[in-house]
């Protein structure tokens, strides 16, 4: 059941082989410490048992089970549960930064295990802290609640292929005509390509993806990959002379890298406080590490027949590969495997370096409309 919004109470059958929170709302009833609420409402009882083992399972990025174990004898006399949630606390941040609000959450005492699920409080690749009581609601309204379980920690997982399906959709809907390109290229500054030369056999090596974009995203910070462009100048039909990322740039032709033996994944959607709109595109040798990774994890595109990337042969003449990108969104195409940099050439763009459009690490815009989903940002 996905509950809606902040302010509703949700009430709904419940199949008799799994209990969900039905009757979930933020509530202010009870302390960590067990204590009185000001109104009074909220009483100690001594009688009621404390949740013990608390096991967490079925985690997802706005979801997981909750169960744990009780006194049969005990169990009749139970009408609700307080679940306490918090973010789990990080040492090193700002300690003047506004605190997030604890999460108290009462649920209708269901057949365990029970389904907490809930975007507004629950983010991808976060760890959180939660305790249980029992509660009995009385005949005044008052509730009698057991002490505080034991506090158990866990982190919610990643985007599901479900949630990048999503993403993917609502991607495609500005991606724009398709226009032809004929490289694919790389700016960083002239140390990086002396690195490489010097250090690396002349090769550019994959590096583990940043955690710019979505915070849900599954290949942040674990898929290996080098990062390059594809886009085209509308008027001229060559790469923008403009960079955000260096003045040296590394250009290979695009069927050096993307051919009918290469497969393409869809990675992410986002934007950073701006109009631009950037998709992540995964590219990748077939039957590569890289491709294994990706198949477990990113839905897959027909290289031929897509919105953003594709590679197909021409119908006439000697069979050659033709190749397009969508022209409304800034692609971002990980390549997942070294590249030599003999296969192509580096020399300096004439344009200026633009630091301020760099995307390293770029945090997104959770307010925007057109690239967010209804789960976690």
């Amino acid at each position: 059941m996905e509950v809606p919004g902040l302010a509703h109470n949700i009430t709904s059958p419940l199949s008799p082989c799994e209990g969900m929170i039905k009757d979930l709302s933020l509530v202010q009833l009870c302390e960590r410490d067990g204590s009185k609420s000001q109104d009074g409402s909220v009483t100690e009882s001594e009688e009621l048992p404390v949740p013990q083992n608390i096991k967490i399972s079925n985690i997802t990025c706005d979801s997981f089970k909750i169960c744990w174990d009780m006194e049969p004898h005990s169990k009749e006399r139970i009408t609700h549960y307080f679940i306490d949630l918090n973010k789990k606390e990080n040492k090193n941040s700002n300690k003047f930064k506004h605190k997030d609000v604890p999460t108290k959450l009462v649920a209708k005492a269901v057949p365990l295990p029970m389904t907490v699920r809930g975007h507004w409080f629950l983010s991808p690749r976060t760890e959180y802290t939660v305790a249980v009581q029992t509660a009995s609601k009385q005949t005044d309204g008052d509730y009698a609640i057991s002490e505080w379980s034991e506090i158990i920690e866990f982190c919610t997982a990643d985007y599901s292929t479900v949630h990048l399906n999503q993403l993917l959709e609502k991607a495609e809907v500005i991606a724009g005509r398709m226009l032809p390109f004929s490289v694919f290229y790389r700016n960083q500054n002239k140390e990086y390509f002396e690195h490489a030369r010097e250090e690396q056999e002349s090769r550019m090596l994959p590096s583990v993806k940043d955690n710019s974009g979505s915070h849900g995203s599954p290949i942040s910070g674990k898929l290996e990959g080098i990062v390059f462009s594809c886009n085209t100048e509308f008027n001229t039909g060559k790469p923008p002379q403009d960079s955000p990322y260096g003045r040296q740039r590394f250009e290979v032709a695009a069927e050096a890298l993307f051919s009918p033996d290469s497969n393409l994944y869809f990675g992410d959607f986002y934007c950073m406080y701006t109009a631009y709109h950037y998709v992540i595109l995964v590219l990748a040798p077939k039957g590569s590490a890289g491709d294994d990774f990706c198949k477990q994890r990113l839905p897959a595109f027909d290289i031929t027949n897509n919105r953003f990337l594709t590679c197909k042969r021409e119908e006439e003449g000697d069979g050659k590969l033709l190749f397009h990108h969508a022209q409304d969104v800034i692609l971002e195409v990980i390549y997942t495997e070294p590249v030599d940099l003999a296969l192509g050439k580096v020399a300096e763009i004439s344009g200026h370096q633009l630091s301020s459009m760099s995307t390293l690490n770029a945090k997104k815009d959770p307010s925007c409309k057109t690239c967010n989903i209804s789960v976690g940002r």
